[in-house]
């Protein structure tokens, strides 16, 4: 396939002479492993080139300056496009951020730099929490390679990807119905591949109070043209947090397989993972005229020490593609996964006085879901004229089947303690008796074409999506099928523009709308199991972006409406008919502005207003939980004095919170602070990488709105060390 190179405006002295050095190296792998080892040794900080056209699907984008972000993402059925060809809000984070930040889990990427990206700050719960554009979002709307359903679904290690990916606002077109109702933003992950060059790399970790692990990285090709791929990575993690008498324990056991033939390319992923927290960080809510308390110690456990959370999860996808002409591409993809989760503990804890008395129910839940997922495709491109054509078609479905056993209250469990100094009583007896049995099955059908005119400077994407929603419920005593369920179908249409104004300058606006399965009142309402209709989402979007050559400032507007659904607080009844609308405006930046110097971060601003509200109470009121402006900065800096070292920064900064609907109550904002370094060495010949960071340096105690509840404590100060040795 024939590319087309840009060059970027220098940044620096010598630029030309880099770039068609960058060129050279893009194409010669060896080449570029010895600049991936100086650039780690800190020689020197190269501009990134970037390759235009169109991008062969097995193909990732390429890396921009700092190879902290790829300059391209997936699109879902639209597959990877440019960053400046992209009439949307996205960043793809590249392996390397993954590592460096030492994550553990999804949100600690994709939340530590983004503005439009939102965490309340709490760790070891039951399942990762984070909203985009000011909608919380859920974890289980994870794909894998565009595929929902098959990643683990409460909490996700992110050792097996290469890349993670967030495309900001609803996005039905692109991916299909979330079966979480996300519509705020999607992450992709995307499986790493064995390179050109083998490698077997092994990290070993420590984390505050006394959590150790290891993560092994080995990847192979074979055959005469290295057509075979095997990339295998293991995980294990154990031991205590930095919060009191609780223990946290990760393992993760991955496969990624693939073939690269002529004109067809196959890949497998399979992966069993387990996630166990012993003592997990819980929730409290208020009685009624208790003022919100100052927060405890910030390792304090507000939840039993002998309560936990277990995820076990295992998933295998498949994927193939074949180019049917140079001008048409056929593909096809099919995945399965099984969770299996379990809860003991507190379901309930309310302050009940100004003092921090503190009133917890226990309670038990065990959940069995099943999921199936599945695409299939064509993409091809004409020219009719001067407009050139980039058409897909595409068709999707998603299945699931979900069993709840359990009970709210256990008889006789109840305790009372304080906030300021917990004490807790005997473990509860342990149920579960059937609860609910769901089924849904969510099929698709989407089209899409993208109009270029003018050497492709002017990109115009029309699309629909035809979706058809069927969710049943079953006695969980006969096994029969309730009435009446729902059999629903919904089009969605999409149009977006983008522009290149000059090969700096791009600005984009697009309309999309959000497809939401009907949500199903939670364990704690009254009418827990109660299902509702599917429902949309409209946004509205401009934006801007410009490229510097090495450092990247993006610029967007959006309005987001959303139906909405509420809890009464006398009756305990969950409801659907609201509605909230999201308008906000986000500043992001990324790159290597100066040598030896990487900056990423941005602010925003959003205002989530309550436009309907059963009731018409709480209408002009803000949303709750949610920050109206957020501010962040990650830094590294290749310091001079020490070859080899970088010096890192991260700071949040968020402002106060509502956490009741009327907002007459509120969370005050926080700023938090994170310090590290890393240092690059050769051992024996061998490169090794040491990284230490201190997350929430001063220790900052601080209130945080989990999922279910109203106050959640914010993580205490953690430290974290790794070491990554290549063999």
């Amino acid at each position: 396939m024939t590319h087309r190179t840009r060059t970027p405006v220098p940044a620096r002295p010598g630029f030309t002479s880099m770039a068609l050095l960058g060129l050279a190296i893009s194409s010669a792998p060896a080449f570029a492993k010895e600049l991936a080892q100086a650039e780690e040794n800190r020689v020197s900080t190269l501009p990134a080139i970037r390759v235009e056209g169109e991008m062969p699907a097995a193909d990732l984008p390429l890396s921009y300056a700092g190879d902290q972000v790829a300059y391209g993402s997936r699109l879902g059925l639209l597959g990877n496009k440019d960053f400046m060809e992209t009439p949307f809000s996205t960043i793809s984070y590249t392996e390397k951020f993954i590592a460096d930040r030492q994550a553990q889990t999804v949100t600690d990427v994709i939340a530590a730099t983004d503005p439009a990206v939102f965490s309340n700050g709490l760790k070891g719960t039951y399942s990762e929490n984070y909203s985009i554009r000011g909608f919380a979002t859920s974890i289980s709307d994870v794909t894998i390679d565009g595929l929902f359903g098959v990643a683990p679904y409460y909490r996700i290690s992110p050792e097996m990807y290469e890349r993670i990916e967030v495309l900001k606002g609803p996005s039905a077109l692109l991916n299909g119905m979330p079966p979480g109702g996300s519509v705020g933003g999607m992450v992709n992950l995307v499986p790493k591949r064995a390179g050109a060059e083998p490698l077997t790399r092994f990290t070993t970790t420590y984390m505050s109070e006394a959590q150790f692990g290891g993560h092994l990285d080995v990847g192979r090709r074979f055959g005469d043209e290295q057509q075979f791929g095997v990339r295998f990575n293991g995980v294990y993690r154990d031991g205590d947090t930095a919060t009191e008498q609780q223990q946290q324990k990760a393992q993760l056991n991955s496969l990624g397989l693939d073939w690269r033939g002529e004109r067809a390319r196959l890949s497998a992923d399979l992966y069993n993972s387990e996630d166990r927290v012993r003592g997990q960080n819980r929730g409290i809510s208020l009685a009624a005229n208790v003022a919100v308390p100052k927060p405890p110690k910030s390792d304090t456990l507000l939840n039993p020490d002998w309560a936990f959370v277990d995820t076990k999860d295992q998933g295998a996808i498949v994927r193939g593609e074949f180019d049917l002409t140079e001008q048409l591409l056929a593909y096809a993809a099919f995945g399965a996964s099984e969770t299996h989760y379990r809860y003991s503990g507190a379901m309930s804890a309310q302050v009940i006085n100004n003092a921090g008395d503190l009133k917890t129910s226990m309670g038990q839940l065990k959940m069995d879901i099943e999921k199936t997922s599945g695409e299939a495709g064509l993409k091809g491109k004409w020219q009719t004229g001067p407009i050139g054509h980039q058409w897909v078609v595409n068709a999707t479905r998603y299945a699931d089947k979900q069993k709840d056993y359990g009970r709210r209250w256990v008889p006789g469990a109840d305790w009372l303690t304080n906030i300021y100094h917990p004490t807790w009583g005997p473990e509860a007896p342990r149920s579960f008796a059937p609860v609910a049995h769901t089924e849904s099955t969510l099929t698709s059908y989407g089209v899409a074409d993208t109009l270029s005119v003018l050497d492709d400077k002017v990109q115009l994407t029309l699309g629909v999506r035809r979706q058809n929603v069927v969710t049943d419920t079953f006695n969980t005593t006969t096994g029969a099928r309730n009435k009446p369920g729902y059999d629903e179908s919904a089009t969605t249409p999409a149009a977006a523009v983008v522009v290149k104004l000059t090969e700096q300058v791009s600005v984009y606006a697009n309309y999309i709308e959000g497809l939401s399965k009907g949500a199903m009142a939670p364990m704690t309402a009254a009418n827990y199991g109660d299902v509702f209709a599917p429902y949309k989402s409209k946004q509205k979007e401009i934006g801007l972006k410009l490229d510097l050559g090495a450092f990247t400032h993006t610029l967007s507007l959006y309005q987001i409406e959303r139906p909405g659904s509420s809890t009464d607080p006398v009756t305990n009844v969950f409801s659907f008919g609201g509605e909230q609308r999201n308008r906000g405006i986000e500043w992001g930046f990324f790159g290597s502005p100066i040598d030896d110097v990487r900056l990423m971060g941005g602010v925003a601003h959003v205002d989530p207003k309550i436009t309907k509200s059963p009731g018409g109470d709480d209408e002009g009121k803000t949303a709750t939980g949610l920050p109206k402006l957020q501010g962040k900065l990650g830094a590294e800096w290749d310091t001079p004095l020490v070859p080899g070292l970088t010096l890192t920064a991260n700071a949040t900064a968020v402002s106060q919170q509502y956490i009741s609907d009327d907002n007459s109550q509120s969370i005050p904002g926080y700023t938090i602070f994170d310090l590290g370094s890393r240092y690059a060495m050769q051992v024996a010949g061998r490169p090794v990488t040491l990284r230490g960071t201190v997350t929430n340096v001063t220790d900052k105690a601080y209130w945080g709105m989990p999922l279910t509840s109203s106050l959640g404590l914010g993580a205490p100060r953690t430290y974290e060390l790794s070491a990554t040795v290549d063999f």
